[in-house]
């Protein structure tokens, strides 16, 4: 699975829904690419060219852009769920 992760420049993975999803893709123990993108929404032309908005988290998961924390999670459950479960 090649993903990578369009992510805010705070340090921990514990202060913001960025790190939710960080903390989810180590679960994995997949090779993630982490972006790290400025502060300030307008200086964020690349999350809005995958997403058509200019917030992060984004997951960029085998060519799907997917955003918001909570539905990257949720797609990532979901891809770890038994294939019987689905």
């Amino acid at each position: 699975m090649a993903t990578t992760l369009y992510r805010c420049r705070t340090p921990t993975d514990w202060l913001c829904p960025c790190g939710r999803v960080a903390r989810e893709l180590a679960k994995d123990g997949e090779d993630v690419e982490i972006v790290r993108v400025p502060w300030r929404r307008r200086d964020r032309p690349e999350v809005q060219a995958l997403s058509g908005q200019r917030s992060v988290p984004v997951a960029v998961i085998d060519g799907e852009a997917i955003c918001d924390s909570k539905r990257i999670v949720e797609h990532l459950r979901w891809r770890r769920a038994p294939t019987e479960a689905r």
